[in-house]
């Protein structure tokens, strides 16, 4: 999975459109918009911030060898 593919998702789970969805973590349509194309990298608190507002959980697991 793509950085770009992580935030499109999280878009997609709030059920916002992009305006909506950049307004509620503070950026502008065009900023999510470069995020999505992977114009632009975003930070992991960024996505802090997306999964606190939302309610949605971050999760990372370490794999198993």
């Amino acid at each position: 999975m793509d950085t770009k593919d992580v935030i499109w998702i999280l878009g997609e789970w709030t059920e916002l459109n992009r305006e909506e969805f950049g307004k509620s973590i503070t950026k502008t349509p065009t900023t999510i918009k470069s995020y999505e194309t992977d114009d632009r990298n975003y930070t992991v608190r960024s996505l802090k911030d997306i999964a606190e507002k939302h309610d949605i959980d971050i999760v990372f697991e370490k794999r198993e060898k």
